[in-house]
């Protein structure tokens, strides 16, 4: 496995807890975590940092090796991206949080599902493909981290399905699911009831044409002057 280096400097007692300052002189401060170990408190060149995150989509998932300058002394440290917080306006990264790994232990992550081509049911025959499970919680061991678990679904037809169970995982990957979940269903096209709608449109106009009959109240004089007739 290639190593991905990203360099990163200790904090000294004097910037921990002034986060405000660091960011001001082009830091973003951050913290690895390690089970059971002493967090580490270090910082890294805001520009560096932005460019490792558009060159690799942000670093979900991947092992980095972060390459920390200790005084006259290098450690290296083999890592995941726990959290990265980000400024509630700007966007722009302002701390980030790492878990410390260990290359020969598995660990349980979580991986993205895709879907690739467009199936037959949807071109042909107007379908559509339902997507229910979006990710999966996956166990291998860090060097063995999918990117992404991808499903071909352009064979796919009206009332096909594919099941976990169906997806080819890369070796040494264990999904923490049940292996029976749907992932994709492709469902026939809802029937339209344009019909009854146009009914009650059409219903409706009629009713509106009708002439109104309005019947003339009559006066009590000319009620009086045709009970006289009568008589």
């Amino acid at each position: 496995m290639e190593a991905i280096l990203l360099e990163a400097m200790l904090r000294s007692d004097a910037e921990i807890g002034k986060n405000s300052a660091l960011r001001r002189e082009g830091f973003v401060p951050c913290v690895v975590y390690g089970e059971g170990k002493k967090s580490l408190s270090l910082k890294i060149e805001r520009s560096r940092l932005i460019k490792f995150m558009h060159a690799h989509h942000g670093g979900e998932n991947m092992v980095i090796t972060l390459k920390v300058n200790v005084g006259k002394k290098e450690e290296q440290k083999a890592v995941l991206i726990k959290e990265i917080q980000s400024h509630p306006v700007s966007g722009d990264i302002v701390h980030v949080d790492f878990n410390e790994i260990s290359l020969t232990k598995k660990i349980v992550v979580k991986v993205p599902v895709e879907s690739v081509g467009e199936p037959v049911g949807v071109k042909q025959d107007g379908g559509t493909l339902e997507h229910i499970i979006w990710e999966v919680e996956v166990e291998c061991l860090p060097t063995q981290i999918p990117e992404k678990l991808t499903v071909d679904v352009a064979n796919m037809k009206i009332g096909d399905a594919v099941y976990l169970k169906d997806i080819s995982l890369p070796a040494g990957v264990v999904v923490k699911h049940d292996m029976d979940s749907l992932v994709f269903s492709l469902v026939p096209p809802m029937k339209e009831e344009a019909a009854p709608a146009a009914e009650a449109v059409a219903g409706e106009a009629a009713a509106a044409t009708e002439p109104e009959v309005i019947k003339k109240e009559k006066k009590p004089a000319e009620e009086a002057e045709e009970e006289a007739k009568k008589e």
